[in-house]
């Protein structure tokens, strides 16, 4: 009922197509970048998959953590806009499964955006490493992780956009939120588990020990933003 509903509000927003176009801008960076230079990577020893993802996946990953936070802005927008969220006040629907429908229809335009990536990578495995083509067990860990590590940043972005009726600030803390990821992506630090940081992390450039403790790490930042968001909803219904 929750997911239907969201879905309605967001007819004629653009939502999905904004989802689909990005997850196919993201997905042309290892076409492109692979059919521009292909000897570049085909004369690389090892599995297509690690060659590909060393290659594109910090391009990828930040086009797709740009996408998340302009969809949780974009979602919340048609909450606020017209005093939506007061008319959904007078609904007998609790406000947190509002935030989790919200939480659901943006986790599986993320979900729809990282297959597109994913028959990409296939592609273009096939294509160009067809001794060494990817695995679909392979393929299926490597982007689960990504799913698992973006989950957090998602969760984060979608509170931030709760927080504010003006679009505008939300994407404005999106967008540093995002850059700042970027730049500290790289160092050897607890810092890189941050929910816009985590996400540039592959799975096949760290042992078994470490991806089980990021994955951990992203369960317990995304209980940790489910408590932030019931407890602002709490304190919300005191000033409204």
């Amino acid at each position: 009922m929750i997911l239907s509903l969201e879905q309605k509000k967001l007819r004629r927003t653009g939502y999905l197509p904004i989802f689909l176009a990005g997850g196919a801008l993201a997905a042309l960076m290892p076409l492109v970048n692979t059919a521009v230079r292909p000897e570049t990577f085909t004369g690389l020893s090892g599995n297509s998959f690690p060659i590909l993802m060393d290659a594109n996946w910090g391009m990828m990953a930040q086009l797709t953590i740009l996408l998340i936070v302009c969809g949780c802005c974009l979602i919340y927008h048609t909450e606020y806009a017209d005093k939506g969220d007061l008319k959904m006040n007078t609904l007998p629907i609790r406000q947190f499964s509002l935030y989790c429908g919200k939480l659901g229809v943006t986790l599986l335009a993320v979900i729809l955006a990282l297959l597109i990536q994913s028959a990409a990578l296939a592609f273009a495995s096939f294509r160009w490493f067809p001794n060494r083509c990817v695995s679909l067990k392979e393929l299926v860990q490597g982007m689960g992780y990504e799913l698992v590590l973006l989950f957090p940043t998602l969760m984060l972005m979608l509170f931030a956009a709760s927080l504010c009726q003006n679009m505008w600030i939300s994407l404005g803390i999106g967008i540093i939120l995002t850059f700042a990821g970027s730049m500290i992506h790289g160092e050897h630090s607890l810092m890189t588990l941050l929910p816009f940081a985590a996400p540039y992390q592959m799975l096949h450039t760290i042992p078994p020990e470490k991806a089980a403790f990021c994955m951990t790490s992203c369960a317990a930042q995304a209980l940790v933003f489910g408590a932030m968001e019931t407890i602002y909803l709490r304190v919300r219904r005191n000033f409204i």
